[in-house]
């Protein structure tokens, strides 16, 4: 598939170039990634749309969800994955919260904004690459994502992926994309709180939100995951 060729290149690429690549030149690189995946060719094909919510390993590891975003391409779905540095920024601003709340002191409070200003300063150069894009999906700061995540759940929720989780939904049921997958550990009770107990909410609130829950645990099949999963993909189709 040309378009994981493309990817693998890339990869490639920044595994050799990271260590020795100037500052100034991380945007620049950013611009050519998203001009070289802008000329490949796209068949008019169109693919529900799967989000990936949950827990930061699970999520995002492939060892972890069983290979989760390949599955879903093959079960002719198109997995949309948050970017990780959303999951940094979440725990970077947890002082600052607090603080407003309970007895945090000023200091790590301090600076914890003042890291998440940083970044978000330097994120916003790689938005506005994205903006430019007719191809890719541009994202907004972490406490954007925080006000959406306010109209179900407190921001003091920061157990597990707290809050975070709730304003990936939301985000992902606001930018077209209903059907979404929040997996967990087996027995990780934090995120068993965090995703599933906001589900019935934002399922009424959101006509069309076709959300589920996926447990992975050594001892559990991947038959039943990928049932659920073919279950989720129907629901869509139907939708």
């Amino acid at each position: 598939m040309a378009t994981d060729n493309l990817v693998q290149q890339w990869v490639e690429k920044l595994q050799i170039g990271i260590h020795g690549t100037r500052y100034n030149n991380i945007f620049k690189t950013a611009e050519e990634i998203v001009d070289s995946f802008e000329k490949l060719e796209l068949h008019d094909i169109k693919k529900p749309k799967v989000g990936i919510v949950g827990e930061i390993l699970v999520k995002y590891h492939p060892g972890a969800n069983n290979n989760l975003v390949t599955l879903i391409e093959r079960e002719g779905g198109e997995a949309v994955v948050p970017n990780i540095m959303d999951f940094i920024l979440y725990c970077l601003t947890s002082d600052e919260y607090r603080k407003r709340f309970s007895n945090v002191p000023f200091l790590p409070a301090a600076v914890s904004k003042l890291g998440v200003w940083y970044i978000e300063r330097q994120r916003d150069k790689v938005r506005k690459v994205l903006a430019k894009s007719n191809r890719f999906r541009t994202y907004g700061n972490i406490y954007h994502l925080a006000e959406k995540a306010k109209k179900f759940v407190s921001v003091c929720n920061q157990t597990g992926e707290g809050w975070l989780l709730t304003g990936e939904m939301v985000e992902l049921l606001e930018e077209e994309t209903p059907n979404i997958i929040c997996v967990q550990p087996f027995g990780c009770l934090p995120n068993h709180i965090t995703g599933k107990g906001v589900m019935k909410e934002l399922r009424k609130c959101y006509a069309g939100a076709n959300i589920t829950a996926l447990d992975f645990d050594p001892g559990s099949t991947e038959v039943n995951q990928l049932n659920r999963i073919k279950l989720l993909l129907a629901a869509a189709g139907k939708g």
